[in-house]
């Protein structure tokens, strides 16, 4: 078994034996969707019918912020927990060690995922995508959540502390808001539909939205690509780059 894949195993364990971050990551998601849909979905007119319609791309987004900012925290307890000087006595690769942190982020994430579809689809959530449009958006999904896993990989590597690194969380939980997740964008302030309209979230969620309800989504799906390949191309080296300094 390569060392790759030993490391994810390891990383995946990891998350296992940390129970509270689990309930954490899986009933998080669902609750936001439940007081978006049951305390604020009656105020807002979407055009979509059911408010959970317009809603549910956008927390599956929040979702898998939250998840992959985790991704800080654990590599953060790997650089100051000791355990990266064995891994150095073992000739292990930098890109592996992050490599699993990321690979456990993604499964965090499936997990989470399928619990906020779980309950989109109990309280009125009714795509009408077919198999080709269910397949691009869950690759666009799990484009945008491997970005964003190895961004939270370099913020961990970047923090001094695992609460340092912690606050990367309410980043990624912010980002979502100024954005087409849950309400419109033109019904946003003017001096704020500029950053709405050209941040990396809008176009992942209108690419979400538009193939899982089968509606034109234009451009949005190779913006939402063209950052997620962005992002990596900036973060892998950066990564390596911060990998080598801490453990020089």
């Amino acid at each position: 078994m390569s060392e790759y894949a030993v490391l994810a195993s390891r990383s995946v364990r990891l998350t296992r034996r940390n129970p509270d971050a689990v309930i954490t990551a899986l009933v998080l998601p669902v609750l936001l969707m439940l007081v978006f849909v049951y305390f604020f979905g009656g105020a807002i007119e979407t055009n979509t019918g059911k408010y959970v319609t317009y809603v549910a791309p956008g927390v599956l987004i929040l979702c898998a912020g939250y998840g992959a900012s985790m991704t800080a925290t654990t590599v953060s307890n790997d650089m100051t927990g000791g355990i990266i000087d064995r891994f150095r006595s073992m000739d292990t690769s930098s890109t592996a060690v992050l490599a699993g942190h990321v690979a456990a982020s993604v499964a965090r994430n499936a997990a989470a995922t399928a619990a906020v579809l779980g309950v989109a689809f109990a309280i009125g959530f009714r795509p009408h995508a077919g198999t080709g449009q269910w397949l691009a958006a869950v690759g666009i999904l799990l484009a945008y959540i491997t970005a964003l896993s190895w961004l939270g990989a370099a913020a961990g590597l970047l923090a001094k502390t695992p609460e340092a690194a912690g606050g990367f969380t309410f980043v990624m939980l912010f980002l979502p808001y100024p954005s087409s997740a849950f309400v419109p964008v033109e019904t946003m302030p003017h001096w704020l539909h500029g950053f709405a309209d050209n941040q990396p979230v809008t176009p992942v969620i209108e690419s979400l939205r538009g193939l899982l309800l089968d509606q034109p989504t234009g451009q949005s799906p190779w913006l939402a690509l063209a950052w997620c390949g962005g992002l990596l191309a900036v973060t892998l080296p950066v990564c390596a780059a911060l990998f080598r300094r801490r453990t020089a």
